[in-house]
């Protein structure tokens, strides 16, 4: 549980430090905002697919997504 929240607060931080939507986001992953929207409220996860995308997305390793 503690894991999903700071997954869903990195994601926010990490977007409004590229200055980027959540639309924005989910178009470069391929899938509908409500969905990206639900990672950033920690109400999914993303998949290892989405979460390669992140990493390259915000140039950072995958542990900084959950760390």
């Amino acid at each position: 549980m503690h894991e999903l929240y700071r997954l869903s607060t990195n994601l926010k931080r990490l977007r409004v430090q590229y200055g980027y939507t959540q639309s924005y986001v989910a178009a470069q992953l391929g899938i509908k905002y409500q969905s990206y929207h639900a990672y950033e409220t920690g109400i999914a996860v993303p998949t290892l697919q989405n979460f390669i995308k992140l990493a390259k997305l915000y140039d950072v390793p995958l542990d900084d997504l959950i760390e």
